[in-house]
């Protein structure tokens, strides 16, 4: 699994989850829970991760919907 973006803002951690379940692209959204660690504060940055064979298609789609300034700068 390769990280495509990492952030705090769960808004946009549920638009790149829809987009990339509308492309069929599995994905895995990891510190989700870390919430209840935190203190539902939103310090703690979410991650979503793609399979490596999927990394570029995830990429590519993430730049044509306008959100290339949020992925990972070393293609994770």
């Amino acid at each position: 699994m390769k990280e495509l973006v990492r952030t705090n803002d769960i808004v946009l951690v549920s638009a790149v989850g829809a987009l990339l379940d509308g492309a069929n692209i599995k994905h895995l959204v990891f510190d989700q829970n870390m919430s209840v660690l935190e203190g539902s504060v939103g310090i703690l940055p979410r991650r979503v991760l793609v399979a490596e064979d999927d990394l570029i298609a995830a990429r590519r789609l993430l730049t044509d919907a306008g959100l290339a300034h949020e992925l990972r700068p070393d293609g994770g």
